[in-house]
């Protein structure tokens, strides 16, 4: 007879992910939306707020997450938070996340028949695995749109040189031209220029915060013709066309890694399967050697051993560009 325990707690699971998105449009509004078609620093300033507050809020979301990397558990999540720039407070993060576990400690009381120091080891799992996951999800979705957005930045920069603007109002224009996330972005490194940042300065701390080779690249350039002078027309005009050569050489390497990277998954994942339908299946199919001596030891090696094939597949396919 099958166990129907798994499929609870998958299910679960599944309801922690969706009660932290929920919370999150909840508490943040439909604006926060990356897909969103006016950009989430234009709509803040439609709505009435002062230039400046709205820049210090921004700012806030994108820097507040590695200042708190000495909170405990929350050095797990505060690179992936900043890179996905998070309106939650770090407090308030944590806060959601110990709510997860709650909220799975419940569904795990009721629907199963797990005893208690287990439904509290599964309750903190999910709950901290669940705002992880959703949290890196964020972040990976932000970062994406960024890459896929910042050769069409640079070109509108390029353009709008070109007809005579400074670049401070190239930047600008760029910033209420396109989407979010990159359009937010922009934004705020014309508002620092504004009150007296230096643009350089202030491309470098984005490229920085990020993580983002390509916008080091951007950031560079505009440091050098501070410098040195030159046309930075045509030097980001070329830095556009190797950003999105880059682009292109990425996706082809993906697109060449894709059947091995999930042969690697699948080799890694199967015993895992095979185990977790073993149990399922069949509870009792270790019962007779369960008083072993060399039953734990096995246990061990068998997990180290895992481990490893994952750790080897993984290299085995993660491919350098």
């Amino acid at each position: 007879m099958l166990s129907a325990a798994p499929i609870i707690y998958g299910m679960i699971f599944v309801g922690v992910l969706v009660l932290v998105n929920g919370v999150y449009l909840v508490a943040f509004g439909k604006s926060i939306s990356l897909s969103n078609k006016v950009n989430r620093r234009l709509e803040l300033l439609d709505k009435g707020e002062r230039r400046e507050d709205v820049l210090a809020k921004l700012r806030k979301e994108m820097d507040q997450h590695m200042e708190s990397r000495s909170l405990p558990l929350y050095s797990l999540l505060a690179d992936k938070a900043q890179k996905a720039a998070l309106a939650f407070t770090p407090q308030q993060l944590m806060m959601v996340m110990a709510g997860a576990g709650a909220f799975a400690f419940v569904g795990l009381s009721v629907a199963t028949e797990a005893s208690l120091p287990v439904r509290v080891v599964m309750a903190v799992m999910m709950g901290v695995g669940g705002v992880y996951m959703w949290v890196n999800h964020r972040a990976k979705k932000r970062l994406g749109m960024i890459e896929e957005q910042l050769p069409d930045a640079v070109e509108l920069l390029v353009r709008s040189l070109r007809v005579g603007h400074p670049f401070t109002s190239a930047i600008t224009i760029v910033s209420k031209e396109l989407k979010d996330p990159l359009a937010t972005e922009f934004g705020i490194i014309a508002d620092e220029n504004a009150y007296g940042r230096d643009v350089g300065e202030a491309l470098k701390h984005m490229a920085e915060r990020l993580d983002m080779q390509d916008l080091r690249f951007l950031a560079v350039a505009v440091a050098i013709q501070q410098q040195a002078g030159g046309n930075l027309a045509e030097i980001l005009e070329g830095l556009a066309k190797v950003i999105r050569a880059r682009f292109r050489l990425f996706r082809r390497v993906k697109a060449i890694t894709a059947e091995a990277q999930w042969s690697g998954k699948f080799l890694s994942g199967f015993p895992v399967a095979c185990l977790i339908f073993i149990q399922v299946a069949k509870p009792d199919y270790y019962d007779n050697v369960l008083d072993h001596p060399w039953f734990i030891p096995a246990c061990f090696i068998v997990g180290i051993m895992l481990t490893l094939n994952v750790i080897v597949m993984r290299a085995l396919t993660n491919i350098k560009v």
